[in-house]
């Protein structure tokens, strides 16, 4: 494989459009991976891709699993579009499928590299009393014969330990990653994002030694990155950023962060909801269709009140346009690096982390599902001091 190219442009640059022109472009013999976060968008590639026939995985397949639909859409020499979920239990015989295969692969938007793996403490205990796994290197390896466990409660861990996305850290957290052998199975690889820098597929690539190089695109041609080239400025200027008295929530460094929002107190989160009907209403005057909002989930029914709680959307929500009449926005949230797993994940094996970039990013994917896409000015309700700041460090090239 050649280096990952990064294709690094602010949202809305084109970047959807340069990659299905490229396909269109490209002679038939060369084949595709395309994958992206929604179904949405790989629809939109199947039904906008005139040149050739892209199929999806499906679970019609003999076994009912869609990693056996995909390997058998590989066999036959398929184009293929799927979502980002496709490769979580990729296994020894998908990556050798690949390797003999000679795809390019095209990645919209960053994978979830690594995540908190869903295994309790005492599944973890069982499974080492009984000898069905052993750590080594930090990495969970599943070695019970097939004689003692062919199938059973225990079948996504054997998936993901037997194609080694599975670590044990810190003895504590049981961490997934993507496998990295995948990207090295494709003759080529295409990765695109924006603030590439700031993402955790950046520091993944950096532990595994997969090596890129970064490019833009500037009137629907790529072209050598430049740091300098989104005219953040005149991007920041169609934000008409809240500095009112309802920010008086977010002072501090870690106001609205996870762990802030998760121990405050009804009548607290009460007086938070007040803040953000009254923007939405008095301030911003807006209706129900005009609202986006994002809060942590699990405070979510103590935010949500009349005229914008259909509004709400992930916060980690990328890559889709289906949003983009929306103008006026409320991000109730501080976003930092989860401290049980991601940062000292990167941290313990030398990679360096800067959460702010990565805050900003993610901020900034969120703020684009709405109609800023399209050059249109939006409304922005922001009460943690700490992301303020930020947008306003990225607007000005300081971050």
């Amino acid at each position: 494989m050649e280096k990952v190219q990064v294709i690094d442009a602010v949202m809305g640059a084109g970047k959807t459009t340069w990659a299905l022109n490229k396909i269109e472009n490209t002679p038939l013999d060369e084949k595709f991976i395309y994958i992206a976060p929604f179904l949405s968008e790989v629809e939109r590639v199947i039904k906008t891709v005139k040149s050739r026939k892209f199929v999806q995985p499906t679970k019609a397949a003999e076994g009912g699993r869609k990693l056996t639909s995909l390997k058998k859409q590989i066999e036959n020499g398929e184009n293929i579009a799927a979502t980002h979920a496709l490769f979580e239990m990729a296994d020894d015989e998908l990556i050798e499928l690949l390797e003999s295969s000679n795809y390019t692969l095209i990645l919209d938007e960053v994978m979830d590299v690594i995540e908190k793996a869903s295994v309790s403490p005492s599944d973890m205990r069982l499974l080492l009393e009984k000898g069905y796994i052993k750590i080594r290197d930090n990495r969970v390896e599943w070695i019970a014969p097939a004689v003692e466990y062919e199938y059973g409660r225990f079948d996504d861990i054997k998936l993901l330990a037997k194609a080694g996305n599975l670590f044990y850290h810190r003895d504590r957290f049981l961490i997934w990653a993507f496998p990295p052998r995948i990207f090295r199975t494709f003759d080529n690889v295409y990765v695109m994002t924006y603030l590439f820098d700031a993402q955790i597929q950046r520091y993944y690539f950096d532990l595994y030694n997969i090596e890129y190089q970064l490019n833009s695109i500037k009137d629907g041609e790529l072209v050598e990155y430049d740091r300098f080239g989104d005219n953040r400025k005149e991007l920041f200027a169609l934000i008409d950023l809240y500095e009112g008295d309802h920010n008086r929530h977010g002072e501090g460094r870690t106001a609205f962060s996870t762990r802030w929002l998760d121990r405050k107190e009804a009548e607290e989160l009460q007086e938070i909801q007040k803040s953000i009907t009254s923007y939405v209403r008095r301030v911003a005057n807006a209706k129900t269709k005009d609202v986006l909002w994002t809060t942590l989930q699990s405070v979510k029914p103590f935010l949500q009140g009349k005229g914008y709680t259909k509004g709400f959307i992930p916060m980690n929500m990328r890559a889709t346009n289906d949003y983009a009449d929306r103008s006026v926005l409320i991000y109730a949230y501080n976003r930092f690096m989860n401290p049980a797993f991601e940062k000292p994940f990167f941290q313990d094996n030398g990679v360096t982390v800067n959460e702010d970039l990565l805050a900003v990013s993610e901020l900034l994917q969120w703020i684009w599902r709405s109609r800023i896409r399209n050059g249109e000015p939006i409304k922005l309700y922001l009460p943690s001091s700490r992301m303020r700041s930020l947008l306003k460090a990225w607007a000005n090239y300081e971050i």
